[in-house]
């Protein structure tokens, strides 16, 4: 702590300025999947084995296609911010930034696609 300086100890900003930040939007995230987890079971549970027709009927009501909308975006916010954390703890140099860009654009493709996948889904 010496070498921070008297407003980033009353800012609670560490040397990258970002930690605390970043630690909350990982506990709300968490807290969000914690409710939303089990209502996906619940939602995708009723559904599962289905015929297709039933699976679309099904997802283009709103409840169960906002539920798992939020789920899988959310999911795969929360991972990509703590796979980026697994990064900066053990990997360095430019390895480091390389590997968080690519996490990173993977976890926001991964979820643009359940996004379309969902929405192409209910306006069936």
């Amino acid at each position: 702590m010496a070498y921070l300086t008297d407003r980033k100890r009353v800012a609670g900003l560490g040397a990258a300025g970002a930690g605390t930040e970043h630690h909350w939007h990982q506990t709300l995230l968490s807290a969000a999947l914690v409710v939303l987890v089990p209502l996906f079971l619940f939602t995708f549970g009723a559904i599962l084995g289905a015929p297709y027709e039933e699976v679309v009927a099904y997802y283009s009501r709103p409840w169960p296609a906002l539920i798992a909308l939020l789920t899988l975006t959310v999911g795969w916010v929360h991972f990509a911010k703590g796979v980026q954390v697994l990064i900066e703890d053990y990997v360095s140099g430019i390895a480091r930034k390389v590997a968080i860009i690519a996490t990173t654009c993977l976890s926001y493709a991964a979820a643009l696609a359940c996004v379309y996948a969902l929405a192409r889904l209910a306006l069936q």
